[in-house]
């Protein structure tokens, strides 16, 4: 820095910038040409971050550092120009130590993606500070990138739109700020902000956070919003192009209480993954991504988790759906979306998911009985679901039926039917006195209409009123078998016809 200072001279023409030198504060200043729209610093260049070139060797003392200010550096460290570049921002440091999910983040995009430039920004001087510094220090870090690609654009030619910026938690808005500070009409091409931090950024205008102003596309997944005290660890208002919820984004599976003990004896009492294990899974859900390409998780738009786990939004039309991780779909908007999905508790995370709209008929005096539980098979598997009990007669319930492998077409369904206690000993009470009642006698449920959605595929099974059987109600034997699948032949001729037309 010294040296280069020194070299300028009191005013001097930098090509793209004007170099302005002042004796009394030995400070560079730069400001951009008239004619010229990338980087407008106006502040001295002082760097208060490093940045690593990871090289797949697997540990932070084999990757090599650049240095904005030199640009010779970037050909020494291997940088070729002609690949993308990835820039890899962690979040908020407790005890100063890089965390382990940046190297695997950095080997994974590097042996997936096959030919690119992963850049690890190493921020902990300053994220190693109390909270409300380290979320100040941000927009500086920020800047600090924002010189790196600039660089880049000037002494490699390099387009903003070849980088995709991945921060987690505070690193994410480090990424929006390294996209804000970049001036002219040319924008980063990608920012994915993995759980985006929630404290003093939550409710905070778009030019305090992340927003999808940063970049041509952003998309963010938030997976910690439980709030507590008024705060939550991830943010919970959309911040993107794309917002990812996966379980509705309060809690993960396998990070509850009941999980607890087992981080506890794994990492200890005061193990980082004890505290963090919900905040972190938006890493390891984009890990997924790239590590299982065959079991991409899908997520689907819907006003709010509630609505999703009615089973209602499945739906692809009109960019509804889009795949959560590295290979979005790249949709641009001028309104936020909110995707919402249901995940495994370990990897890989996909789960499959199935809308079941059913409405139970009223007949004879069949009214207290409704259904509780609805077990299913899809061609060999057999699987159950639990369903809440309907209260309303000649209602359509639709309901989520989420699973962890594709088990094919629906062959048949298996209903489990389940009385009022006290109707069910009063059945069997008459049953006792009246011995010789016949089974025609005894009450029964008509089934009015049953469908059923796959979200990945968007087939769907409609079983109408003529395809389907009158179920009954054995005494006190609970439970009552529909197996039909003449509708699955219906369904077929139907649309052959329409195909013929």
């Amino acid at each position: 820095y010294i040296s280069f200072t020194r070299s300028c001279p009191n005013k001097m023409n930098l090509g793209a910038y004007v170099c302005n030198y002042s004796p009394q504060s030995k400070h560079v200043q730069f400001s951009s040409m008239p004619d010229m729209g990338i980087l407008r610093p106006k502040v001295p260049y002082i760097g208060n971050s490093v940045f690593r070139l990871y090289s797949e060797e697997g540990s932070m003392e084999d990757t090599c550092t650049v240095n904005p200010l030199q640009p010779h550096t970037l050909t020494s460290c291997g940088f070729n120009s002609s690949n993308p570049l990835i820039v890899i921002t962690h979040g908020w440091s407790v005890d100063g130590m890089m965390e382990g999910w940046v190297l695997r983040l950095a080997k994974v995009l590097k042996t997936s993606l096959g030919h690119a430039n992963v850049v690890i920004t190493d921020w902990l001087t300053l994220a190693h500070q109390h909270y409300p510094i380290a979320a100040q220090n941000t927009r500086t870090v920020g800047q600090d990138i924002a010189y790196l690609l600039q660089t880049l654009q000037e002494n490699f030619q390099f387009p903003a739109k070849k980088v995709h910026l991945i921060g987690y938690s505070l690193g994410a808005h480090i990424s929006g700020f390294a996209g804000s500070s970049l001036g002219g009409s040319e924008k980063i091409g990608r920012i994915t902000g993995l759980d985006p931090a929630g404290p003093l950024f939550e409710g905070m205008s778009s030019t305090d956070r992340l927003s999808p102003d940063d970049a041509e596309f952003v998309d963010a997944i938030h997976t910690f919003t439980h709030e507590r005290m008024g705060l939550s660890v991830g943010i919970k208002q959309a911040v993107a192009h794309y917002d990812f919820y996966p379980n509705g984004g309060a809690f993960q599976p396998g990070c509850d209480f009941q999980s607890l003990y087992q981080h506890i004896t794994e990492y200890g009492l005061m193990g980082k993954q004890t505290v963090k294990c919900a905040h972190e899974r938006s890493v390891h859900l984009f890990i997924d991504s790239l590590l299982n390409k065959d079991k991409q998780s899908m997520a689907y738009r819907c006003s709010d988790n509630s609505a999703f786990d009615k089973g209602v939004c499945l739906d692809c039309r009109k960019n509804r759906c889009n795949t959560l991780g590295y290979d979005i779909k790249r949709v641009r908007s001028g309104r936020s979306k909110k995707l919402f999905l249901k995940t495994r508790s370990q990897m890989p995370y996909k789960r499959m998911c199935l809308c079941l709209p059913f409405q139970p008929k009223h007949h004879q005096d069949m009214q207290n009985f409704c259904p509780k539980r609805i077990d299913f098979s899809l061609r060999h598997c057999a699987l159950k679901q639990k369903l809440k009990r309907p209260t309303v007669l000649n209602k359509t319930y639709t309901f989520l039926i989420t699973l962890d492998r594709d088990i094919g077409e629906l062959m048949l369904l298996r209903f489990h039917w389940e009385g009022l206690a006290l109707w069910t000993n009063m059945w069997n009470r008459v049953q006792t006195i009246i011995p010789w009642s016949s089974a025609g006698n005894k009450p029964l449920l008509t089934v009015g209409k049953i469908s059923v959605k796959a979200g990945e595929t968007q087939e769907s099974l409609e079983c109408e009123k003529e395809d389907l059987l009158h179920l009954q109600q054995f005494g006190s034997d609970p439970f009552v078998i529909l197996e039909r699948t003449s509708c699955l032949e219906n369904q077929r001729q139907h649309k052959k016809e329409m195909h013929s037309l």
